[in-house]
């Protein structure tokens, strides 16, 4: 369990429907067998189980969520099936009134423009997809949007079409995030990419994440940040 402090930025606000503001994160992660994208969309579910009857009541994590939610905070799980699972809760942070508002998180830099690049963005989640579209755009990049691996792929094999750089969601259904990477890479060996994922501790590490010209952006993420990701990438630099 790794209690940290985060700010949550109107792009953190809109993914995640909560208000802007500082926020406490409660990550806790685990190294199992990961959900499939089937168990996942129920995970929040009240009573629902993939345990044998007697083993487990199916209440545990729909009341973490129900008291979050309560608390007007968020709880999101990340998974990724072979890999393992991580479960986010965001609560809003207060301060004690001598602290004052000079204690809160400092606002985010300046973020990086783009230079008219073309960036292809494949995740599977919609909100996420057009978010980081739209982001990007604003920052001056051109972008293509692909909502699963096999149309990702289409899009990168149209004859002379120019992509600077593959934004890919890591747990994508079918083929995954890896795989688009591998086609991709074999396509166009020198084209850069970003994974995005809300599992990085046990991926970050391994192949094919560790290697030039590819970094990972870890699950919810400030718009700061992806854009340093990004454009760091683009120049040729390392982002973190």
């Amino acid at each position: 369990m790794r209690p940290t402090p985060q700010p949550c930025t109107a792009y953190a606000a809109a993914l995640h429907g909560v208000q802007p503001g500082p926020y406490v994160c409660i990550a806790v992660s685990d190294t199992g067998t990961g959900m499939t994208a089937e168990t996942l969309a129920h995970a929040f579910e009240p009573f629902f189980t993939t345990k044998a009857v007697g083993e487990g009541s199916g209440l545990g994590l729909s009341m973490n969520y129900g008291f979050t939610r309560q608390s007007e905070g968020h709880a999101r799980i990340f998974s990724e099936y072979g890999q393992g699972t991580t479960v986010r809760i965001y609560l809003p942070a207060h301060f004690n009134a001598e602290d004052g508002p000079a204690h809160a998180p400092p606002a985010p830099a300046a973020t990086a423009a783009g230079k008219g690049e073309v960036i292809l963005v494949v995740e599977d989640e919609t909100l996420v997809r057009e978010l980081v579209a739209e982001v990007l755009r604003d920052l001056g990049y051109q972008v293509l949007e692909a909502h699963d691996g096999p149309s990702g792929l289409h899009q990168l094999r149209v004859p002379q079409r120019r992509i600077d750089l593959l934004i890919t969601d890591v747990g994508l259904p079918g083929l995954n995030g890896r795989q688009v990477a591998e086609a991709a890479s074999a396509e166009r060996p020198d084209l850069k990419i970003l994974f995005m994922t809300g599992y990085a501790e046990k991926v970050s590490a391994s192949q094919p994440f560790a290697s030039p010209g590819r970094e990972i952006l870890t699950k919810p993420f400030e718009v700061d940040d992806m854009a340093r990701r990004v454009r760091a990438l683009l120049d040729g630099g390392a982002g973190r």
